[in-house]
């Protein structure tokens, strides 16, 4: 799957309204702060559909990922939003890593912890940001950074070595 895909999620009391851009995104946050409840809502959505009172507005299907037989539903979610709570045994696992690398799924991992496993991207670190009912996704690490590159230039000029942490 690939590009933007806006997501909508909210019952009568609580609405989240967001954008995800690549295949990896990770929410932070402390307790309370509102990851625990839209898991929840998309796992009540997961298995109830309508009858939940969740209501998803996206193009794509959105699912929760349990502990019980993952790697089944892992590998059964296709072109699917997959979201993943913090409680999650197997979110450090090489298995794991290896089965999202090669989906073609998205995935919003509600985590606290650095996952080593996985290749996400610092833009794509949140934390969920609240407006009364609104429910958003602000960036952790601001965008004012210099960037070395733009665009699909192959050339950077000025500069010898890059020094890289893997």
């Amino acid at each position: 799957m690939k590009g933007i895909q806006k997501v909508r999620i909210f019952n009568k009391k609580i609405k989240y309204d967001f954008e995800l851009s690549r295949n990896i995104t990770v929410i932070r946050g402390d307790s309370g702060t509102g990851k625990t409840s839209l898991y929840d809502m998309i796992a009540e959505y997961t298995r109830l559909g309508k009858e939940s009172g969740v209501n998803i507005e996206c193009k794509k299907n959105c699912v929760a990922l349990t502990d019980t037989n993952w790697e089944s539903q892992l590998k059964g979610f296709k072109n699917s939003i997959v979201f993943i709570d913090e409680g999650f045994k197997e979110i450090n696992s090489p298995k794991f890593a290896k089965l999202i690398k090669n989906s073609d799924n998205y995935y919003v991992i509600f985590n606290r912890e650095n996952l080593y496993e996985l290749p996400y991207s610092v833009e794509e670190i949140y934390q969920i940001k609240t407006s009364g009912k609104l429910h958003t996704l602000k960036k952790i690490y601001s965008h004012n950074r210099k960037y070395i590159y733009s665009g699909n230039n192959n050339s950077i000029s000025g500069i010898k070595v890059i020094l890289t942490e893997d």
